[in-house]
């Protein structure tokens, strides 16, 4: 008689996008791909539209990191399709770690399986994770000290059109004069390099001539 004592591990393929779009359709492809080349079994894929500043605590991956047990697996389009930032993907990826739960993502291929060089990418990233949050802290934090010091008036310009990206207006200019790239910011603030660039002329915002005259600490 054959021993059936085997034990099953889950698949979860995770899709989020932030406008319902043909988009969830190629991920769908890629993941499926990716699946049968590492053996991973069946695919149950976890689909939400939702908005990438809604936390992840609060989106069905919470349910989803809770649900799944050592073995298990979760596949992504991309590493930012799991958090809202860099830090919320590292908590993610710690917590998946200390269950041993598998994580890989199609771009970049990337695989977080319990390996000696996964443990080390892990702590790459962590590394990273915090420096990207300190640097965009105190230079925001000295950019717009700069700007009260030197009276410059902080908030959303007169006559402007209604943009989410208004009341950032001066964390924007901040992080462009010290250095950070349209794409960087665009992702930071949950919008295209397109809308961003829309944005920064309609209020004419001259990039190269903030680049020139960097906001620095007193």
């Amino acid at each position: 008689m054959q021993n059936s004592t085997k034990t099953t591990t889950k698949t979860i393929g995770y899709l989020r996008v932030s406008t319902a779009s043909q988009e969830l359709e190629k991920n769908k492809a890629d993941i499926l791909t990716l699946a049968n080349d590492k053996d991973l079994g069946r695919v149950e894929f976890i689909e939400e539209v939702i908005s990438g500043k809604v936390s992840w605590r609060n989106r069905k991956l919470a349910g989803v990191l809770d649900e799944l047990k050592k073995g298990d697996s979760i596949i992504v389009s991309e590493l930012s399709r799991l958090g809202r930032s860099m830090l919320e993907c590292m908590e993610i990826l710690s917590i998946a770690t200390s269950k041993e739960i598998k994580i890989f993502s199609v771009k970049g291929n990337w695989n977080l399986d319990g390996t000696l060089q996964s443990k080390i990418l892990a702590m790459a990233f962590s590394m990273a994770a915090e420096i990207e949050r300190e640097l965009i802290s105190s230079r925001t934090v000295e950019a717009l000290k700069h700007c009260k010091a030197n009276g410059i008036k902080l908030g959303r310009p007169s006559g402007a059109g209604k943009s989410k990206l208004d009341k950032f207006k001066p964390e924007i200019e901040a992080l462009l004069a010290n250095g950070s790239t349209q794409r960087f910011v665009a992702n930071r603030f949950d919008t295209t390099p397109e809308n961003l660039n829309n944005w920064l002329k309609m209020n004419k915002i001259d990039r190269k001539q903030l680049k020139s005259q960097p906001l620095q600490a007193l």
